[in-house]
């Protein structure tokens, strides 16, 4: 089973026990995140229905928060003697997946707890 997921503006397709470098994320090393998913397969199905997809959940946990490799960018304009160096280097955050699921449990029992009340409260 494998998802994609959005996070940072891009698009990352992931599995169980995958680790994945993404922009950085908010979280201190040991804390889990919750991922968006776009799409969904388990093998034998592909799920990209919207209302489904809100059930599916993919969970990581951060393993270590880090700089990126150093990017240079030159700008020249030849003969005028204009040259300009600077740096830059991307925050990023490693994750560890550890869970890949098509529904989530914790939406099955909150609306299990939710029906139960509603029939609670109509008695």
């Amino acid at each position: 089973m494998y998802a994609i997921v959005s996070t940072g503006g891009k698009q990352y397709k992931v599995a169980t026990d995958d680790i994945v470098t993404v922009e950085k994320l908010e979280g201190n090393v040991g804390d889990k995140v919750e991922l968006p998913v776009i799409f969904l397969n388990d093998g034998k199905k592909i799920v990209t229905d919207a209302a489904k997809l809100a059930k599916a959940k993919v969970t990581a946990e951060i393993l270590d928060q880090f700089k990126g490799e150093k990017q240079l960018v030159f700008k020249l304009k030849k003969r005028k003697r204009y040259r300009r160096l600077k740096g830059h280097r991307q925050q990023l955050t490693k994750l560890k997946i550890t869970k890949v699921q098509a529904t989530s449990r914790a939406a099955k029992k909150t609306t299990k707890a939710a029906e139960a009340e509603t029939e609670a409260a109509a008695e």
